[in-house]
């Protein structure tokens, strides 16, 4: 049975005892019983040591964190569903700073348990591409300009020092955004491809030049910022466009700097809190704990 909370003080009161902890993690991982990680045998035994299986085919002992974000860890889960609450409750996020200092573990430690659950939260593949009012745009992540170095063409940099994010928003429906390592015709409308329907009831977009080289697309709006137009009937990207504020806030304003190589990372955390706005605060974080599936070692992510 899983434990109720409403909030994080609640939630720090019924998991004080670490077993009560394992009990619900468990709950959520095995419904119908332990399964091993290893050969996906449903035919385990308890041990005598707490916690800890047999598989009855491979042989092997496991717990229930094998082979999830939680394998290896040395923190209790308690914390990790402290960090798990705050992750996924924060609309723009925790720095990993902060998350040491509210938790009581070490920054590098803090560091570590955030981009676990940021794999955790991982964009998979959706069931079908977006197919109602959706919008499309993109932007670019990066330090301003005129806080830069000027480069040696004797400029201040631009889009092109910054990297690429194109994102897709149905209205009352999913985000999908993705990193780009340049943004061209090519990747872009891969993109638009893969995400959004040919016969979408309308494809919203900017005068972007790539975006006026659509086809296929059975009502493809164009708004022209160019010309202060922003809204015409029901297109518009406004959407979108808030998407990429909260994303530029989370960055400035809680992490202050995010590195190109892990930037998706903090994209599909943003993407995952927002695909889930609707749920109320527990079952957002119970539906953190569906994909925990899939270790990451520490040499792994910072490889």
């Amino acid at each position: 049975m899983l434990t109720q909370f409403k909030t994080l003080t609640d939630l720090m009161i019924a998991f004080q005892d670490p077993q009560t902890a394992i009990d619900h993690f468990t709950a959520i991982r095995w419904p119908e019983g332990a399964v091993c990680p290893y050969c996906d045998c449903q035919k385990a035994y308890t041990l005598s040591r707490k916690n800890k299986f047999r598989c009855s085919d491979c042989l092997r002992n496991f717990s229930v964190t094998v082979g999830t974000i939680f394998e290896d860890t040395k923190l209790p889960l308690r914390i990790w569903f402290g960090a798990i609450w705050l992750i996924t409750n924060h609309p723009k996020g925790i720095a990993s700073t902060t998350l040491a200092r509210d938790l009581g573990i070490t920054q590098k430690s803090a560091w570590f348990v955030l981009h676990r659950l940021r794999h955790a939260a991982r964009t998979r593949s959706f069931n079908k591409p977006l197919d109602g009012m959706v919008e499309v745009d993109e932007t670019y992540v990066g330090g301003k300009a005129i806080n830069r170095h000027k480069r040696r063409s004797g400029t201040q940099g631009g889009p092109k020092d910054k990297t690429p994010v194109i994102g897709a928003v149905e209205r009352d429906g999913e985000v999908v955004a993705k990193v780009l390592p340049i943004a061209n015709k090519s990747t872009m409308h891969a993109f638009l491809n893969d995400t959004v329907a040919k016969d979408a009831a309308m494809l919203a977009t900017d005068a972007h030049p790539v975006y006026q080289r659509l086809e296929g697309y059975q009502n493809h709006q164009i708004v022209n910022h160019l010309k202060g137009e922003y809204k015409r009937g029901e297109a518009h990207t406004n959407g979108i466009e808030s998407v990429w504020a909260l994303l530029k806030r989370q960055i400035v304003g809680t992490h202050h700097w995010v590195s190109e190589k892990h930037l998706q990372k903090y994209v599909q955390e943003m993407t995952w809190r927002l695909n889930r706005r609707s749920l109320s605060p527990a079952d957002r974080m119970n539906d953190l704990f569906e994909c925990v599936a899939g270790a990451l070692p520490y040499k792994v992510l910072i490889s």
